[in-house]
């Protein structure tokens, strides 16, 4: 657990709000996050959809979309959780693939190659790809070979959001000099979500029955997670109950309405805006550091860029 400086060691508490773990199962429905396994065949936008279905819900979305061939970890996102999707988007995700090399290679010169991969790597998208084709840089950050069979190699990548995996094995195949093709692909991590915790359509769907036919929501709580588990890369700012207000409408957080930071917080860090009971308010960036944040009589500690908590969720102090 991070570090955390406190500035006001008694701040006012207000009687607002709610700790994400005391929400009903129809205010986490209004704002939660499933962690989907995603099954190879349907596109991530029909997978999506038929979680609505399931879960008889208005809104839904997906966070970093994957190919239909392609299975494994997708962050799904309900309500007012949708707006927050972003967050995923850019975290560092982790694969598994299954690449064919065209010709034979002996397995040292295949590690040794694929060893030269790890860190900054240039790449241009596919061209069935729905962004523009433009060279742009991506960092691999783990590369590990798994296991060689004949020309079959099995490899895990932990890399950069938006690299493009199938375009990766054809860059190891032009430098193998003997060309590679993706052949399976599954993502077993996106961001803090991990395949082991991840539930398929049939979970969510005996679940969902479960809570309605039985009453007993013990299996949907552990699917339907608070949209706060987004938030849980970024370094905090715990926000006085007495400012929460302010910012819901747009505010900048002055230092005085600092309760406590994480103390790993630089200036322009991204931040998220934390309440003292746990909820999400939303994503700014400093403009102070966490030891300045302490000791500041003055100023704006933290500049708001986007707000999830609906305003009027804690009283109005200002």
């Amino acid at each position: 657990m991070a570090e955390m400086l406190v500035r006001d060691k008694s701040p006012l508490s207000l009687q607002a709000g709610k700790r994400p773990a005391e929400r009903t199962m129809e205010e986490l429905l209004e704002a939660g996050v499933i962690n989907m396994d995603k099954p190879m065949g349907p596109t991530s936008h029909q997978a999506t959809a038929w979680v609505r279905e399931i879960l008889h819900v208005e809104k839904i979305g997906h966070g970093g979309t994957l190919d239909p061939k392609v299975s494994g970890v997708l962050p799904v996102a309900t309500g007012r959780a949708v707006r927050s999707l972003n967050l995923v988007l850019k975290s560092n995700k982790e694969y598994v693939c299954m690449m064919r090399l065209h010709r034979d290679k002996s397995e040292e010169t295949i590690r040794k190659v694929m060893a030269t991969f790890v860190g900054r790597i240039y790449q241009t998208p596919p061209v069935r790809s729905a962004v523009k084709r433009q060279l742009r840089t991506r960092t691999i950050h783990e590369l590990e070979v798994l296991e060689i069979s004949g020309r079959d190699v099995l490899f895990r990548v932990d890399c950069d959001a938006g690299t493009y995996i199938r375009t990766l094995c054809v860059d190891i195949g032009d430098a193998l000099a003997v060309g590679a093709s993706m052949e399976d692909l599954r993502r077993t991590r996106s961001g803090d979500m991990t395949e082991a915790n991840a539930f398929t359509l049939q979970d969510i769907k005996d679940a969902y029955v479960e809570w309605k036919e039985d009453g007993n929501e013990e299996w949907m709580r552990r699917i339907v997670q608070p949209f706060e588990v987004l938030f849980e890369p970024l370094p905090k700012v715990i926000v006085k109950d007495s400012a929460v207000d302010a910012v819901c409408h747009g505010a900048d957080l002055a230092a005085v309405g600092v309760y406590k930071i994480d103390a790993s917080v630089e200036k322009e860090t991204l931040v998220a805006f934390m309440t003292a009971k746990g909820e999400a308010i939303g994503v700014g960036r400093a403009k102070m550091t966490a030891t300045e944040m302490v000791s500041a009589k003055e100023g704006v500690a933290v500049s708001t860029d986007r707000v999830f908590m609906p305003a009027g969720t804690y009283p109005k102090m200002w």
